[in-house]
């Protein structure tokens, strides 16, 4: 799908991660994670699928905000999680 047609990017709004120094949740909790997320709706930063507790797109599917940007160095890409695609 092109960045052009995934109609979710309207939902994306200039954004400071919440927690820039790792995943809101897992910083709570005590828990490790793998890779940083960026929801491009709010803030929050989650941790990415390959990390125990998928707090990135548990907060998508509870939040209903579908587009994250990796906060990893030296990535710059987005994902919607909706069309399971790279926008």
């Amino acid at each position: 799908m092109s960045t052009q047609s995934d109609p979710h990017l309207a939902m994306v709004k200039p954004v400071m991660p919440r927690t820039p120094d790792g995943c809101e949740e897992c910083l709570r909790l005590g828990s490790p994670w793998v890779h940083l997320r960026l929801c491009l709706t709010c803030g929050h930063v989650g941790c990415c699928d390959s990390s125990p507790l998928k707090h990135a797109s548990q907060h998508a599917n509870d939040d209903a905000h579908p587009i994250v940007q990796s906060l990893e160095p030296g990535e710059d890409w987005r994902w919607c999680y909706i069309d399971e695609a790279i926008v």
